[in-house]
């Protein structure tokens, strides 16, 4: 998977950028204080570490790919960047007050080993906090009518919220308590449906470049007609209906909140 990231990491910042509003309620799930030391796994270019750091946390980012960890050491030298993996942290036992894992869990080899490492590097009483998509909300997208087979191989990826669940509980970690959350309009990171409200920004090639969807898992030809079919529909008016078919209650993405017992 790093070879996927080191080959977009370029122009990652282009379009992945923290969204504040996501900034603050990963800041308060954390319960942070400001003399207290927090990881983020699978952190990219470090745009959350860094706007994590920017409200006076203590910071270590821990990113495989050498390309992205290059990028987020050129922007913010004092943070602690270090090349790893989430299920091998060669860091100390309880070295953190807080751990943070966004739109990262479907790129682990492992998740049960990933927690336990967690839990391992987490002080007892203290939260991990995960920003991602369930599968159930995933065939929720309406991105499934013009693309399905990268949808497909995207949910395959993706960890059900009862297998999360599962590897909490097997790492140490109390029941997890959930928060929906809903694409908003001035979102600011252009992750995989954060385009459910702008259709058009998937006809942007640079911003499709910066989502790994489209960059690791889409056949080509697919990928092609989707934003044929997607840019005829916007054209005749078609796009609102098919997009209202998709409405629902389950959220687009979910905070998992979760305390070492």
């Amino acid at each position: 998977m790093e070879a996927i990231y080191d080959s977009i990491g370029t122009n990652y910042n282009s379009t992945r950028r923290a969204d504040p509003y996501i900034v603050s309620r990963l800041l308060h799930f954390l319960n942070s204080n400001k003399n207290g030391h927090y990881l983020d796994i699978g952190c990219g270019t470090g745009n959350y570490t860094i706007a994590l750091a920017d409200t006076g946390l203590l910071l270590v980012g821990i990113e495989p790919s050498v390309q992205m960890l290059s990028e987020g050491r050129a922007k913010r030298k004092e943070i602690w960047w270090t090349q790893g993996f989430a299920e091998q942290i060669l860091i100390d036992n309880e070295s953190f007050d807080g751990v943070i894992a966004t739109l990262t869990i479907h790129h682990w080899t492992d998740i049960y080993k990933g927690f336990k490492e967690v839990a391992r590097v987490l002080k007892p009483g203290r939260r991990f906090v995960l920003f991602t998509a369930t599968p159930a909300q995933m065939k929720g997208y309406w991105l499934n009518h013009y693309f399905p087979e990268m949808l497909r191989a995207s949910i395959a990826k993706m960890p059900s919220l009862e297998l999360i669940t599962d590897a909490l509980s097997s790492a140490g970690f109390g029941v997890p308590i959930t928060e929906k959350y809903f694409i908003q309009d001035d979102l600011q990171d252009n992750f995989l449906y954060s385009g459910k409200n702008n259709p058009r920004m998937y006809l942007d090639e640079t911003t499709r470049k910066g989502i790994s969807s489209f960059a690791a898992l889409p056949n080509e030809a697919e990928v092609i007609k989707g934003l044929e079919t997607l840019q005829d529909d916007l054209k005749s008016g078609k796009f609102e209906s098919l997009k209202n078919r998709y409405d629902n209650s389950n959220g687009d993405y979910l905070f998992i909140i979760a305390q070492k017992l």
